[in-house]
C-alpha cells in the first residue's frame, strides 16, 4: 500500500485540511469525513477551552491527527511559545510552524521558521514548517530537524493555484523529506497537479471552506489527490513537440476504393 510516513506515523490519505473560514464550525465534522483526511490543522489562538461552542477542538474528532499551527507568530520566539502552549493544552506533538511578519502578502519568514524548527524538534515535536520555496532554506530546515517541508503554492488564501511550481519541483527533486504543498491551491485540479509533480501531500483550507458546498468540495479534493498520486506512480507519458499518430501511418485506403 502507498502510505505517507511522517513522524513515525503512516498515513493513507495525502490530503490535509484546515479549519478556518467555514461559514459554520458545525459543518467541519462532515467536511473531515467527506475528505477522508487524517490530518487537520487549526490555529491555536482559536482554541478556547472555556467556550465549548467557540473551541475549534470540539469539532475535530480525536481519530485524526491534530496539527496545531502557530498562526499569528511574528518571530521564532512567538512560534515556540505557541507550540508549547498547544502541547500543554493536549493537542499533541505535531505542529505546523507559521512565522509571518509581512501583513500585506503574508509570506513566511524562512529564517525565523528555521530557528523555531530547530528548537522544537529538539523538544520532541514533529515539526512541519510552512515556508517560501527556497532550496537553501529547505536544506536548513532538514538540518534543523523538520519532519516535512511545506512550501506555499501561492500567497495564503488566494486560491491562485501553484504559482511557484518550478521552485517546488526543485524541492521535490532535492529534499529527502515529504514535500507538502500548502497555501494557494484553489481547485481540485491544482491539487492533482501538485501530486502529479511528486508532492507527498497537499494542505487545503480556503478552497474548501469558501466554496458553495464545502462537504462536496472536500470530497472532490480527496478524489483529485488520489488521481494525482496514482498518475505520478504510473509515470506520466513524455511530452512531445510534434504530433505522433496513435495508429501506424500505413494502410490508408486508396482513392480508387471509394
Amino acid at each position: 500500500m502507498d502510505l505517507l510516513k511522517i513522524g513515525g506515523i503512516e498515513l493513507k490519505s495525502r490530503l490535509f485540511i484546515g479549519t478556518g473560514k467555514f461559514p459554520s464550525k458545525k459543518i467541519i465534522p462532515d467536511v473531515i469525513k467527506s475528505s477522508e483526511t487524517q490530518v487537520v490543522t487549526m490555529a491555536v489562538r482559536r482554541v478556547d477551552l472555556e467556550a465549548k461552542e467557540e473551541n475549534i477542538l470540539e469539532y475535530i474528532s480525536k481519530d485524526v491527527i491534530w496539527l496545531p499551527n502557530t498562526s499569528g507568530a511574528r518571530n521564532a520566539e512567538e512560534a515556540v511559545r505557541i507550540a508549547r502552549l498547544a502541547r500543554a493544552m493536549g493537542c499533541g506533538d505535531w505542529v505546523k510552524i507559521e512565522v509571518i511578519s509581512d501583513h500585506k502578502y503574508l509570506l513566511p519568514d524562512n529564517q525565523e521558521t528555521i530557528k523555531a524548527t530547530e528548537i522544537l524538534s529538539k523538544e520532541g515535536f514533529v515539526v512541519l514548517p510552512y515556508m517560501s520555496p527556497d532550496l537553501m532554506s529547505a536544506k536548513r530546515l532538514v538540518d534543523a530537524g523538520a519532519a516535512a517541508v511545506m512550501p506555499l503554492g501561492a500567497p495564503i488564501g488566494t486560491n491562485r493555484g501553484i504559482r511557484t511550481k518550478e521552485l517546488i519541483e526543485i524541492l521535490i527533486d532535492e529534499i529527502d523529506l515529504p514535500i507538502i504543498v500548502d497555501a494557494g491551491i484553489g481547485k481540485p485540479s491544482e491539487a492533482a497537479e501538485a501530486m502529479e509533480m511528486g508532492a507527498a501531500a497537499v494542505l487545503v483550507n480556503t478552497a474548501i471552506a469558501t466554496s458553495d458546498d464545502p462537504v462536496n468540495m472536500a470530497k472532490a479534493f480527496s478524489l483529485a489527490v488520489i488521481a494525482g498520486r496514482t498518475a505520478y506512480l504510473s509515470k506520466l507519458g513524455a511530452t512531445k513537440k510534434c504530433a505522433i499518430a496513435s495508429s501506424p501511418l500505413t494502410g490508408f485506403l486508396n482513392e480508387g476504393e471509394f
